[in-house]
């Protein structure tokens, strides 16, 4: 390892919360499978990023010339190009040998982007003094958001969680019926109401009978129709207006749910419901069907938004706690 890389050694968490250090205790099989599935579904992003980086290498040395290139490079691999400046930066700074090694570089560039996500990277916890724990679910539609809500439930169902699930996405059928079947898989209770009914009508029923339940969490799933600006503020305002008449402090949690395969339009998207509601933090889709997961690197850089989760299959078990380190190695295909 070159002398310039931090020895950055992964942490995993659990579900959302508890941060376990790699020791006997843990399951290194189900840490391993996670890992081998990240680096799966980061296959696209990492195949064209390492590949270009290596290309550029190869026989060059690391001059003025060269780290222009490796800088439209990071930029065409969606990290920004504020990232890319900072990265070309250091790369600059380092004391390479006589030619650059591809594989140091890359560790260089790893090392970067765990310093730039590690302060976002930040488990989803619940506050127990929340009976219920409010969590609001946005996104377009399409991002898996309501697929997200069903992953969150089977998560904190694992972990002893009582859980109810709010239907709020009234103005699609096969959102309520997609969202009965997750609550069937994590048995959990879901509230709905026919379509096309007021959401924060069912919001206000769901929180009274959460609480009636006494359930620890109420995941709400909302509508993400983006045609309509302003009736989609409306929607959701009158929501969360709804759930502080019970709790002033409520909706605890209010989580975007970004799709990677858009790649830097998921700028334009934080930017569009950061006006519309207090997002306290992301989730990021479909890793594992698109070439765009450096988007997540210059969302970081620009927003500072907590990244709580990250999603690499239709499994329950493919949304896992965000870990810095473990995102940069893969990308960057580096085994720690």
């Amino acid at each position: 390892m070159h002398p310039s890389v931090k020895n950055n050694w992964p942490q995993q968490s659990d579900t959302f919360g508890r941060i376990i250090t790699l020791n006997n205790s843990y399951d290194d099989n189900l840490q391993k499978g996670w890992l081998g599935k990240l680096e799966a579904g980061l296959t696209k992003s990492s195949l064209s990023l390492t590949n270009s980086l290596n290309e550029l290498l190869v026989k060059k040395k690391l001059d003025s010339q060269t780290l222009e290139e490796i800088e439209d490079v990071l930029i065409t691999a969606d990290l920004g190009v504020e990232t890319a400046h900072q990265i070309s930066k250091k790369l600059a700074s380092t004391r390479f040998g006589k030619d650059a090694n591809p594989t140091e570089v890359r560790r260089v560039v790893a090392d970067e982007i765990i310093e730039i996500l590690s302060p976002v990277a930040q488990p989803l916890s619940l506050n127990p003094a929340n009976r219920p724990h409010v969590i609001l679910v946005c996104g377009v539609n399409g991002t898996g958001k309501t697929t997200t809500v069903g992953k969150l439930a089977h998560k904190f169902v694992e972990d002893g969680k009582h859980v109810m699930l709010a239907a709020g996405d009234t103005f699609r059928a096969a959102a309520t019926e997609q969202l009965k079947i997750w609550g069937e898989r994590a048995a959990c209770s879901v509230i709905s109401k026919e379509t096309g009914s007021d959401p924060a009508g069912l919001v206000f029923e769901a929180f009274q009978q959460a609480r009636k339940d006494s359930a620890d969490v109420l995941l709400i799933d909302t509508a993400g129709r983006l045609q309509n600006n302003s009736e989609l503020m409306e929607e959701l305002q009158k929501i969360i207006r709804v759930v502080q008449r019970f709790d002033k402090t409520a909706p605890h949690s209010c989580l975007l749910v970004l799709d990677a395969t858009v790649g830097q339009n998921a700028h334009s998207q934080v930017e569009i419901f950061l006006r519309m509601v207090n997002v306290t933090g992301l989730i990021l889709t479909k890793i594992d069907g698109s070439a765009k997961g450096g988007v997540l690197v210059s969302l970081a850089q620009k927003n500072g938004l907590p990244v709580h989760a990250i999603g690499v299959g239709e499994q329950p078990d493919d949304l896992q706690t965000f870990s810095a380190t473990d995102f940069a190695l893969s990308l960057l295909d580096i085994r720690a």
